[in-house]
């Protein structure tokens, strides 16, 4: 049996003890390992903890939530949105993303790649609320503990950081709006860039911009958002 957060880098790992004791911890990887098998989960398994790896907690400027990792064998790379880098054609909503950043970044250019690596070394926090899902099965871990950890999580950075921006995509994003202090980050809502409901909101929300320009008033350096 994998012991899961083994692979949780050290300093997130500290920061995870700040508020669980080791018998809470010991509970919850015992009940994460129910959902998690290296054959059929997505991402592979040393996949799962990208964003933690790529992004240090007391270095995250921007927070993007997303629900769970794409389904599609070969296609999540652990990183909320992003892909792996050979994977044509970009999921839509990926693309969606690109679309307005285009939009509202008219120097912006589509790029080679949906590998969104380059944003979360700037300390954009790519995380989903699920960290994992079955090949084939989207939202296949839903409230099976995922949602314990990576809650726990972000209500440790909301703590740890000050200016942080936080882009609250969907309703599912906006169910974690409450673990944000708003008099202390910057929170920004819209629709998620699903084809089903990208013009109900995302479209437009301007929210690459508004990121930029709230990171610039507070003296923190801006993404550079093309990858």
């Amino acid at each position: 049996m994998i012991q899961i957060l083994k692979l949780l880098p050290t300093v997130w790992f500290e920061l995870l003890a700040n508020c669980w004791t080791v018998d809470e911890m010991e509970k919850w990887q015992t009940k994460i390992q129910i959902c998690l098998n290296e054959t059929t989960t997505a991402p592979p398994i040393n996949s799962i903890f990208k964003a933690f790896e790529l992004c240090n907690p007391r270095n995250v400027s921007v927070v993007i939530i997303g629900q769970d990792p794409y389904p599609t064998k070969g296609h999540a790379n652990g990183l909320a949105f992003s892909i792996e880098d050979f994977v044509q054609p970009f999921p839509r909503s990926l693309l969606n993303i690109f679309k307005e950043l285009k939009r509202s970044l008219p120097e912006y250019h589509y790029p080679l790649t949906g590998n969104l690596e380059s944003w979360a070394k700037q300390g954009v926090f790519l995380i989903n609320t699920c960290l994992t899902t079955e090949i084939g099965a989207a939202n296949a871990h839903k409230i099976l503990g995922w949602e314990e950890f990576t809650d726990a999580i972000l209500r440790s950075i909301n703590a740890l950081n000050e200016n942080m921006v936080i882009l609250f995509w969907g309703k599912q994003a906006q169910s974690k709006i409450e673990l944000f202090d708003s008099t202390t980050h910057l929170l920004l809502t819209s629709s998620h860039p699903s084809p089903l409901s990208v013009r109900r909101g995302f479209d437009g929300c301007n929210h690459f911009i508004k990121c930029n320009a709230y990171l610039k008033s507070k003296k923190i350096p801006e993404i550079v958002w093309q990858s």
